[in-house]
């Protein structure tokens, strides 16, 4: 009982952590696409870059030294739908675009007083849930097993090549990370980055080593946005038939860590919407997110870093199919 309060104590840290700094530095997939696709300066894409340098970096550290065993991480598991994963992440990059941002920006902005992030959450977790075991579940599991293919055992076993092969891809990222680019809050969202990067192995070994209890198993994952926001969403329904869980102090940790920051900052503000067409577009960008969500196994986060770190395949077809989704929904702002 004990080591399932603290995984619990912890959760909610990590979670309290994550929208800090989110708030703090506005830690966003989504607009370091669009700051490099309308040449904007900034530098959210490196800070994310520099995430998961660091979020692959300590994963792996921590799996090489047997603190953890990602073999069961749902991001590993070899068979997996050709179609959907990457359908998914374009309807989730599609999503994000009209939401303009994904599910754990949507978490920062609504603890400090985003009422339209209010909207994006619900609809993306009610989708999510529809999704993955509501009314279009069996749709979902029917497409999932006729589209089916299980990847040929390839992988890099554990020695000096593997390690090699790791270190080449935390330079690159790093490398990235670190370029100059035109003016920009450059170590506020690299700081942020790293930190979020850290978080990442944070929850890994939160569930992996920490939560490892052979009498009360927890699942091996980390953080992700998707799933989590749906079942928030039922905790605060039916609290008396559920018990409190990892994901759930999670996306409880952003909102109540961003609302302290903004509070702290005197950045706390409600803010609405502009009119119908902006609440529409809201509630399209939520539910596309829900759904696609659930169909790529995962978002930006939880392919995007979560996944990445575990050098998944099936992540980066996800993550390719949010950035397409994504840019083809996007437009150019006007002057």
């Amino acid at each position: 009982m004990m080591n399932t309060e603290l995984v619990l104590w912890v959760s909610l840290a990590i979670g309290l952590l994550f929208g800090i700094s989110g708030q703090l530095s506005g830690f966003c997939f989504y607009r370091g696409l669009t700051e490099r696709w309308s040449g904007r300066s900034g530098y959210k894409l490196q800070g994310f870059a520099l995430a998961l340098a660091v979020a692959l970096a300590g994963t792996q550290l921590a799996a090489g030294y047997g603190l953890i065993s990602l073999d069961k991480a749902l991001y590993l598991n070899p068979t997996f739908s050709w179609l959907l994963v990457p359908l998914g992440g374009v309807l989730f990059g599609a999503g994000m675009t009209l939401a303009n941002g994904c599910g754990a920006r949507a978490l920062v902005l609504l603890g400090q007083g985003n009422l339209r992030s209010f909207v994006v959450l619900l609809c993306l977790g009610i989708t999510a849930y529809i999704t993955l075991t509501g009314l279009l579940a069996p749709l979902r599991i029917s497409v999932a097993q006729a589209t089916s293919v299980t990847l040929p055992a390839v992988t890099l076993s554990e020695g000096p090549i593997r390690s090699i092969v790791i270190a080449l891809i935390v330079a690159a990222l790093i490398a990235f990370a670190l370029r100059r680019r035109q003016d920009g809050q450059r170590l506020n969202d690299l700081l942020a980055g790293a930190l979020i990067g850290l978080l990442i192995v944070a929850g890994w070994l939160t569930t992996g080593w920490l939560g490892d209890d052979p009498f009360e198993p927890l699942p091996v994952s980390s953080l992700s946005f998707v799933a989590p926001i749906g079942e928030s969403i039922q905790y605060a329904m039916i609290s008396t038939g559920m018990s409190p869980r990892f994901t759930i102090l999670i996306v409880v940790g952003v909102v109540v860590g961003s609302l302290l920051s903004a509070l702290l900052r005197r950045r706390w503000k409600l803010e609405g919407f502009e009119s119908p067409r902006h609440i529409l577009r809201s509630m399209a960008g939520g539910a596309l997110m829900g759904v696609g969500g659930v169909l790529a196994l995962g978002c930006t986060i939880g392919q995007g870093l979560s996944g990445l770190s575990t050098l998944s395949a099936t992540s980066l077809l996800a993550v390719l199919g949010i950035i397409v989704g994504a840019r083809l929904t996007w437009t150019r702002p006007t002057a």
